[in-house]
């Protein structure tokens, strides 16, 4: 392959809950995200967060094997109540103080960083006092909370992305907000707290401008493109739906200040659609993004839906068998999803699809005129540590190498595309697997049931990363 921009950014990705363990270490407050996963743990024995992958402790020499593999970038984010443990008020300098040293580090070993305003991790303070997202009251918090962090490292950091995932949010509401019983049979509250975050993302992005000298910012979306099932005309609608509804129902909103017509008419048809107060659609208007960080893993099939069958969300595979996800999302003379023949899949049921990137780069690059990144991409194994300390992972390589080539195509018909930042830096506390499903670069020696010392192996496919990076994404 040829090589990529000079200034293309080469890194990967993690998030501060699934990896930075230290739950309650250095005035550190919980957040929700320590109680969803402490569940998780106690219902179907995956790790929790209180240690994760301990990065909080092995964050040197995390940076030192990053700057083995050549990067140039890292992505991660920010831990509200390690910085404010109660959501507000006080604010915890021993965490401030960490992240100051962290993007420090980082800089001096010549990697840019990328941080991530939100990911998941609510203060659990602000869900006990007023349930979190499903509150207005967490839009000023927020606001509150990214002032200070934007101002606080406004010299240091260049790149911001404001909330993790909303979509993701909303299909997985459950495994990614600690909600409450009250709320669980109104489906109406997904699409409402999307709408709080849309108010804080604009607010990031009018901050960012108005406080970092040059600084950049866009959301970090979740996002798969959707096929038609068949030829059958009902299932290229179907499609078109899907996609309306999962994809540009969020995108829309931060390119266009609107909310999708279409996924509008139907939430509202559903009674799902949120209240939207006066003066809400003029503030999510002024917040201009700068850019869209994409998090690719899967493309995704539709087929139609009769009125005659019962709304769902996607459902999740727990086992890591494949066939074991328990149930499609489904909307009622709307869409359905469904399995894509076509391709094979992961042990997860997650298809593999690297030219669903370039089509989904070349589709999003040709609606809104913007520069893309690439925050997350990777997949999902059983990584097996051998006795002589190396984990041989090809199929990484040849996941990642394949969504290269993509990524160069896109380049190479015009689409602006700034960074690739895999998913992820090292092993990671997954949510719906603890450590069984393993994405990263770098090995973590830890399991579900033992801690270990967390000691870090280089895997194959991080040697052959940092060749790419070496070579510019010529030596694939």
């Amino acid at each position: 392959m040829s090589r990529f921009p000079d200034d293309f950014l080469w890194g990967a990705s993690t998030s501060a809950y699934q990896c930075e363990g230290a739950s309650l270490e250095d005035g550190k407050g919980l957040s929700q995200q320590d109680v969803i996963n402490k569940q998780n743990h106690d219902i179907y024995g995956f790790a929790d967060a209180s240690v994760a992958s301990d990065h909080y402790h092995h964050y040197k020499e995390d940076i030192k094997l990053m700057k083995e593999m050549g990067f140039t970038a890292y992505r991660f984010s920010l831990s509200w109540s390690r910085i404010f443990p109660k959501g507000r008020g006080e604010v915890n300098q021993k965490g401030v103080a960490f992240y100051h040293n962290l993007i420090d580090e980082l800089k001096k070993n010549g990697i840019e960083p990328i941080v991530t305003i939100y990911h998941y991790d609510l203060p659990l303070q602000l869900v006990e006092e007023y349930d979190g997202w499903l509150n207005r009251k967490v839009v000023d918090d927020f606001a509150n909370y990214a002032r200070f962090v934007i101002n606080e490292y406004k010299d240091k950091v260049k790149y911001w992305t404001t909330i993790n995932e909303q979509g993701i949010i909303v299909q997985y509401w459950t495994k990614k907000c600690l909600i409450k019983d009250k709320y669980l049979k109104d489906d109406r509250w997904r699409y409402q707290l999307n709408h709080y975050m849309n108010l804080a993302h604009a607010i990031a992005c009018n901050l960012v401008h108005e406080i970092v000298p040059g600084g950049l910012v866009g959301s970090a979306t979740g996002y798969s493109p959707v096929y038609a099932h068949s030829s059958k005309p009902e299932d290229a609608l179907a499609a078109l739906h899907a996609n309306e509804l999962r994809n540009l129902y969020y995108t829309d909103i931060w390119f266009k200040g609107i909310y999708n017509e279409n996924a509008m008419a139907y939430l509202k048809s559903r009674g799902l659609a949120p209240e939207i107060a006066e003066g809400d659609m003029e503030l999510i208007k002024s917040g201009k993004s700068d850019f869209l960080a994409l998090n690719y893993y899967r493309s995704d099939c539709a087929e139609y839906a009769s009125n005659n069958e019962n709304e769902r969300f996607m459902g999740v595979n727990l086992t890591g068998e494949k066939g074991k996800t328990d149930g499609e999302e489904t909307h009622p003379g709307f869409y359905k999803m469904c399995k894509n023949e076509s391709l094979d899949t992961t042990e997860w049921d997650w298809s593999i699809d690297p030219i669903g990137l370039e089509y989904t780069l070349k589709d999003l690059y040709d609606r809104y005129r913007i520069p893309l990144m690439i925050t997350e991409n990777g997949i999902g194994a059983r990584d097996i540590l051998t006795n002589d300390g190396k984990i041989h992972d090809q199929y990484r390589i040849d996941y990642m190498k394949e969504h290269i080539k993509a990524i160069k195509r896109a380049i190479d018909s015009g689409v602006k595309v700034l960074a690739y930042c895999p998913w992820s830096m090292m092993d990671i506390l997954s949510t719906t697997n603890g450590y069984s499903k393993r994405y990263g670069l770098i090995y973590v020696d830890r399991t579900d049931k033992d801690i270990k010392e967390c000691k870090r192996y280089r895997k194959d496919s991080s040697y052959w990363y940092e060749k790419v990076i070496k070579s510019k994404g010529e030596e694939l």
